[in-house]
């Protein structure tokens, strides 16, 4: 992410671009996105806009590496309760189906292979899994391919679902029930 401005003023103008700008690449992709939209709905003119991040590119990585940042501070990991994470990874999609949908752009978009980003709070959780394992508390096998598992049940009723995709105002009993199948599933698919 673009050294972004320090003053108070520079910061809550960068805030609003990000802001716009996640919203337009949300529901336009990175194709169509377009400046003039992100400028307006931020109160602000392209001057700004590029001074802050260079170009739209160097603003879609920007807001990708801010929401990655914000859902990764968000969402404690938790080693000793993968399961419960989850849950907040679930819970996550519910409250923030902006942040699914730009995955889905960077899969349609930019890297449809691999990593949907770099960097990010990655390592942590593979180390404390690592060492899990180690200790006989979680299952063998390569942990960046049972922390992805995890990931995807987490997904499973997201807004990019391929089968059902769950919203905030559905009945609490209705999460609830998806919750207790995620957290059951994990604890068993984890086990040493």
């Amino acid at each position: 992410m673009p050294e972004l401005p320090t003053s108070k003023r520079g910061a809550a103008t960068s805030r609003r671009i990000l802001d716009a700008a996640a919203a337009e690449f949300a529901r336009h992709g990175i194709a169509g996105a377009r400046v003039d939209r992100i400028t307006a709905a931020a109160k602000t003119n392209k001057a700004q806009l590029y001074a802050y991040f260079g170009s739209k590119e160097g603003l879609f990585e920007a807001v990708i590496a801010d929401h990655v940042t914000s859902t990764t501070d968000a969402i404690p990991f938790d080693v000793k309760d993968i399961a419960e994470w989850a849950v907040q990874v679930y819970d996550e999609h519910l409250t923030r189906p902006d942040l699914t949908r730009l995955i889905s752009w960077i899969r349609l978009e930019r890297r449809p292979t691999g990593r949907w980003f770099e960097g990010g709070d990655f390592s942590p959780k593979v180390d404390a899994m690592t060492a899990a394992q180690a200790a006989g508390r979680l299952r063998e096998g390569d942990p960046v391919a049972l922390l992805t598992l995890v990931i995807s049940m987490a997904s499973a009723w997201s807004a990019t679902s391929g089968v059902y995709a769950a919203s905030a105002d559905e009945p609490e009993a209705e999460h609830e029930s998806r919750r207790t199948l995620l957290r059951e599933s994990v604890v068993r698919i984890l086990a040493p």
